[in-house]
C-alpha cells in the first residue's frame, strides 16, 4: 500500500544552509514530500499581482528589495528555501536519491536585470548605455505550458527548482547563493519532472531543502533570473548507503528538449582565450541578432535570452581559443 505523502507549507522557511536548523518535518526512507516554495521576491510578486490584478514591469525591482515574511526566516536573507526535512536513516557517507514527481508554478512569474547585477553582460551592457537602471518582466504562467513575451514570441515553460541541496558538514551559516558540493543553487534546468538527483550526505538525515523554482531557464541563466516563481514540488526521497558520490548527479528524462528542437535553433558563437570571455562574445552576438531580426532592444533581448538561450561549451581543446555557443530555440516565435 502507497503511503500518503508528507506536506510542508511555506511556513517552514529558512534563508541559510546550516547543520544546526531545527528540521521541519522528519520522514522515511522512500517517502514523498510535497514542498510548497517561494520566488526569489519572497512571495511579493504574487501578493502584488493578487492584491492589484496584472502588475506593471517597473513595480517589480521595488518588489524582489523588499523583505517578506521576515518573521518565518532564520539567518541573513537568502533564497527562501522550503525545509530541512530530516531523512531517517540517511548518513555522513552515504547518497541521497530525489525522484522528481512534479513540479508545479505559480501563476506569475518575474525576469529581472541590474546594471551592478550578477548576470553575465550587466556591465557591458551598462558600459553601453543600454542597461542604466533595474529592468524586470512579468511572465503570465497561467497558461501552462508557455508565457508570453510578446505578442509573436512565446517561451515554452519547463518548471524546475534552481535550489536542491542538503547541509553542509561545516558548522555556521553558509549562504544560499554558491552551488557547492552538496547540491544548493546549481539551477540546472534540466532537474525537471522525471529527473533524478544524488546528492552527497554530509551530516545525519541529509537535512535537505528545496526552493527558487523556475518556470524556465536557459543553460546560463544569463541576465542573473530565469522566470523565477512560486511552485509545488513533489519529491520522493531514498538512501544509497556508502555510494560516497563526491558532488551532485543526476539522471535525465527521455526526450528532454524535445518541445525546444521542434523548430531547430540559431547559434552564435564566441572565441577567446577565457571560457567567460567567449561565453560574452557568443551572448552579446546572440542580442545584437535578436535586435536585428526581431527589433527587441538589447536589454529585452536579454531578459529573453535569460529564459530560452542555452550556452555549451563547443570545444575548449584547441588552444589559445576556446569556444562557447549559444542556442537559440525557433520554437519561441509563431510568426
Amino acid at each position: 500500500m502507497t503511503q500518503p505523502a508528507f506536506h510542508l507549507s511555506r511556513e517552514h522557511i529558512h534563508t541559510t544552509w546550516d547543520r544546526s536548523l531545527t528540521p521541519a518535518l522528519t520522514i522515511p526512507e522512500g517517502a514523498t514530500v510535497v514542498f510548497e516554495t517561494l520566488d526569489a521576491s519572497y512571495g511579493g510578486v504574487a501578493r502584488s499581482v493578487a492584491g492589484n490584478g496584472t502588475p506593471t514591469n517597473d513595480a517589480l525591482a521595488r518588489l524582489i528589495a523588499e523583505h517578506a515574511y521576515p518573521e518565518r526566516s532564520t539567518g541573513p536573507r537568502g533564497h527562501p528555501l522550503t525545509g530541512p526535512v530530516f531523512v531517517e536513516g540517511a548518513k555522513p557517507g552515504d547518497t541521497l536519491v530525489v525522484e522528481i514527481l512534479d513540479v508545479k508554478t505559480g501563476a506569475w512569474g518575474w525576469t529581472s536585470c541590474r546594471p551592478n547585477g550578477i548576470g553575465l553582460l550587466d556591465k557591458v551592457l551598462a558600459d553601453m548605455g543600454e542597461l542604466e537602471a533595474p529592468t524586470s518582466r512579468y511572465w503570465d504562467l497561467r497558461e501552462g505550458a508557455h508565457a508570453r513575451f510578446s505578442p509573436s514570441i512565446r517561451v515554452p515553460l519547463s518548471p524546475f527548482c534552481g535550489v536542491m541541496g542538503v547541509a553542509l558538514a561545516q558548522e555556521g551559516q553558509h549562504p544560499t547563493s554558491p552551488p557547492r558540493h552538496v547540491g544548493g543553487n546549481m539551477d540546472v534546468r534540466q532537474l525537471v519532472k522525471g529527473a533524478t538527483l544524488y546528492l552527497p550526505v554530509e551530516v545525519e538525515g541529509a537535512l535537505f531543502s528545496v526552493g527558487d523554482v523556475h518556470g524556465a531557464q536557459g543553460d546560463g541563466e544569463v541576465c542573473g533570473t530565469g522566470i523565477e516563481t512560486d511552485g509545488l514540488v513533489t519529491l520522493k526521497f531514498g538512501v544509497l548507503r556508502g555510494a560516497g558520490i563526491a558532488s551532485p548527479q543526476l539522471g535525465v528524462p527521455a526526450m528532454f528538449d524535445a518541445h525546444l528542437g521542434e523548430k531547430g535553433w540559431f547559434a552564435t558563437t564566441g572565441h577567446a582565450p577565457d571560457l567567460m570571455e567567449a561565453a560574452r562574445i557568443a551572448l552579446l552576438e546572440m542580442l545584437r541578432h535578436l535586435k536585428r531580426v526581431r527589433g527587441l532592444s538589447l536589454v529585452d533581448a536579454y531578459i529573453l535570452a535569460s529564459a530560452c538561450v542555452d550556452l555549451k561549451i563547443s570545444q575548449i581543446v584547441d588552444a589559445p581559443n576556446w569556444t562557447v555557443s549559444a542556442f537559440l530555440p525557433l520554437v519561441i516565435f509563431e510568426d
